[in-house]
């Protein structure tokens, strides 16, 4: 089965690509020929993925799907949320985002986090939401080499490692992204 992901980033398409295996084949948005930023203008994670989905499905008829992922923090009332990606203004980096978390959350003892990943998935013209999360907490500094986003300063429950220090199969294994694709998955198997 072919389905193209509808994201424009590359840490995401090879976390998707990994976790999705040889069973079906992803297309991304390069292969489209398509580069532009594709808008995110609803103010939760739903409303976000499917039009995503919804962009591309309109303008090239393809079988899609998207994802929205936001990280909410205990101690900030759910911040960054659905704008996890821009928390520290328009175009930050990796990096201006994490530094904005710490700063918030210095002297702050609870630490509780969780990650939520919204896959929303037009197939046939039917549409369909897959949510996965992960608990856990924001450490106190940054920590690892790999990964993205909030990934240096996110431990998963459980775990001794942020997901920065992960493998890419563990990381998938048990991440907000991971469970929402295990559902994905799952369901494009019953069809």
């Amino acid at each position: 089965m072919e389905l193209v992901f509808a994201t424009n980033n590359q840490h995401k398409l090879k976390e998707i690509k990994e976790a999705l295996g040889s069973e079906f084949q992803v297309k991304s948005l390069a292969d489209l020929n398509y580069h532009q930023e594709i808008p995110e203008t609803h103010d939760t994670l739903n409303g976000n993925a499917m039009e995503k989905a919804e962009h591309i499905h309109d303008r090239f008829g393809v079988n899609c799907f998207a994802d929205d992922t936001g990280l909410e923090i205990e101690a900030l009332n759910g911040e960054p949320g659905v704008y996890s990606a821009r928390y520290a203004g328009e175009n930050p980096t990796f990096d201006d985002n994490m530094n904005k978390v710490l700063d918030k959350l210095s002297g702050v003892e609870n630490r509780k986090a969780k990650f939520r990943t919204v896959i929303a998935l037009i197939l046939d013209n039917q549409k369909y939401y897959f949510e996965g999360q992960v608990l856990g907490e924001i450490l106190k500094a940054k920590q690892g080499n790999d990964g993205f986003g909030y990934d240096p300063i996110f431990k998963p429950e459980g775990f001794n490692e942020c997901f920065a220090e992960m493998s890419l199969t563990l990381k998938n294994d048990i991440s907000h992204r991971g469970n929402a694709v295990k559902k994905l998955v799952a369901f494009l198997k019953t069809i």
